[in-house]
């Protein structure tokens, strides 16, 4: 196989480092001659499996080896999942960062928070501007999506053109922004397209995705009809969804009230470049304790039952200023992102045993996707005629279906591709050939660094979520004798809750110990496999699980006092390993 360091000088080359196989977490990577550009660094949030993470981002190894030769950044557009990592692994890139006039605002705060905003060269690319790095001219062509300046883009290069779509849908009514013009698309089809990079989310449904405007409307329906308050809770980034709730605030005769740190700076960031009306009336959450319930509008973060989201909190009571009462009405405007499910249906039951009427997707149409549905791809296809389709933003059965869609739809040639895969899109007469593949993973963002997902750490807070642990500490003295009664405690280890384990423990590893003989007990690996076997024992009848046992033996050491007596003193612990 061709290694990419070694490719061919005309050779173009497709690499996603994040988003082929999975939905989220979007890192893509273009070469030529031995250059690179790459197109948006996302981040995705972490599950169950990460306890006490809440972000996980690509491992852009590959690269970062590579950042000499990494010519800039591209971002299509402003979702977390496309520009949420640029702070945490910009430092490791050191490359020009792209982006229209609205991610650009965003990028900058992050930036700003991170205190990089000095560092990063942020280069703001007009509305359709372009930009020439090296053999490649990208141009960016506007599209249709839940978020301002959503675009994709037209790469060409010397070696043939490539469409990479980012996220879209064609929305005929949108409520930010213009709706789709298929003139720049045909434009770039009639020049021919090596390849289509395309987003394969709705892959699986039929029909149009619908119009931001319907869901505007039924939202208005809803709130015109309300006695008491409405809290509506969203993608803190859908600035089209945000603007929908301010003008439905206006006709209502309501008070918008913005909760959430995140929901104010796409607020602020749309209004500085014109996407919002900066003289709209809102108001922060602090005031919304003394506005009526008939007046009042709450536009809220956490649609995705995020525990410290601002409709969680209040669902929980834990809110300084908002809260909600039987009679009110929570409308979740917004899709269940899978994973979600039990987060979201805890927040749902909380509201409800409140009183409060729970309203969402399955009951109303108040959400529509960002992304394209069946007949949306087939007029994007049938736009840029690309000899070969890769579809992208989407699990392998979204791929593997969106493969076949295309093949249906007039690409010459399909291939589904997988984070690592080295894709080689030109020359040849098939395009289309994985030539190679190059590392992946993912990072967490764990405290204030970056770890792979498979850390000790990580592995070890995995271990103690499902069987807690058990920590022993054994004292003796300078004559090797047991100097105290050991200490054994167990925290949240299955059958251990309501048992006398602990006192049992500590019983039966005092016998054992004393009944040792002194030369083993000058032994800390002997006593730190006698407390092991000791505690195993005594688990074993309780439970199957196996908790971490982490033994601290603790040596103290005699020295005279000035009356000429032996006093005790801690000369230090060994401690154990954990197993």
């Amino acid at each position: 196989m061709t290694r990419p360091e070694s490719a061919p000088r005309d050779e173009l080359l497709f690499l996603p480092l994040g988003g082929a196989g999975e939905i989220g977490m979007n890192l893509n990577l273009y070469g030529f001659g031995g250059r690179w550009i790459m197109v948006d660094c996302g981040i995705t949030f972490a599950d169950d499996s990460m306890p006490g993470v809440d972000i996980v981002l690509p491992d852009p190894r590959f690269i970062e080896e590579r950042s000499g030769d990494l010519l800039g950044l591209f971002l299509t557009h402003a979702h977390e999942d496309h520009i949420g990592a640029v702070p945490y692994l910009w430092p490791r890139l050191r490359c020009p960062v792209y982006a229209t006039p609205f991610t650009s605002a965003l990028v900058a705060g992050k930036l700003e928070r991170a205190g990089l905003s000095g560092d990063v060269p942020l280069n703001v690319v007009p509305v359709a501007g372009s930009v020439t790095l090296g053999d490649f001219d990208v141009r960016y062509v506007p599209i249709t999506h839940s978020i301002p300046e959503a675009h994709s883009l037209g790469i060409k290069t010397p070696a043939g053109t490539v469409v990479h779509t980012g996220d879209w849908k064609l929305d005929p009514a949108p409520v930010v922004g213009e709706a789709t013009d298929a003139a720049p698309f045909r434009a770039l089809g009639d020049g021919g397209v090596l390849a289509l990079v395309c987003d394969s989310t709705n892959v699986f449904r039929p029909g149009h995705s619908g119009s931001e405007r319907t869901v505007r409307e039924n939202m208005e329906e809803i709130v015109a009809r309300a006695e008491g308050r409405v809290a509506i809770t969203t993608f803190a980034s859908n600035v089209a969804r945000i603007k929908s709730v301010l003008e439905i605030a206006g006709a209502c005769d309501r008070h918008a009230v913005l909760v959430g740190r995140s929901m104010w700076r796409t607020v602020d960031a749309a209004r500085a470049t014109g996407h919002l009306d900066p003289g709209v009336d809102v108001l922060a959450d602090r005031d919304a304790g003394y506005l009526p319930p008939e007046r009042t509008l709450l536009l809220c973060t956490g649609c995705q039952g995020e525990p410290r989201g601002a409709v969680s909190r209040i669902a929980f009571d834990d809110h300084p200023h908002v809260r909600l009462e039987a009679g009110d009405i929570a409308i979740f405007s917004s899709k269940i992102i899978p994973g979600n499910e039990r987060s979201i249906a805890r927040v749902h039951n909380r509201l409800t045993l409140s009183g409060v009427d729970v309203i969402t997707e399955k009951d109303r149409l108040v959400h529509t996707s960002g992304h394209p549905s069946r007949d949306e791809l087939g007029e994007m296809y049938s736009w840029i005629r690309p000899e070969l389709a890769v579809p992208v933003h989407g699990e392998i059965r979204h791929l593997s279906e969106h493969s076949r869609f295309a093949l249906d739809n007039g690409a010459r040639n399909a291939v589904v591709v997988r984070n690592g895969d080295v894709l080689r899109l030109s020359p040849g007469p098939d395009p289309g050939v994985i030539v190679d593949r190059v590392p992946t993973g993912r990072l967490a963002l764990d405290g204030r660094g970056l770890v792979a997902e498979d850390s000790g750490n990580l592995r070890m807070r995995r271990r103690l979520s499902f069987n807690g642990f058990v920590a022993v500490t054994v004292v003796l003295n300078a004559g090797a004798l047991v100097a105290a009664r050991p200490r054994v405690l167990a925290r949240g280890v299955p059958g251990t809750e309501g048992s006398d384990f602990e006192s049992r423990a500590v019983s039966r590893l005092d016998r054992e110990l004393r009944a040792l003989p002194r030369v083993r007990r000058a032994d800390d690996a002997v006593i730190d496999d006698l407390a092991r076997r000791t505690l195993r024992r005594l688990l074993k009848p309780l439970t199957a699980a196996r908790p971490p046992i982490d033994v601290d033996i603790v040596r103290l050491e005699a020295h005279m006092t000035e009356d000429g007596q032996a006093e005790p003193r801690r000369r230090g612990s060994r401690r154990g390993g954990r197993d």
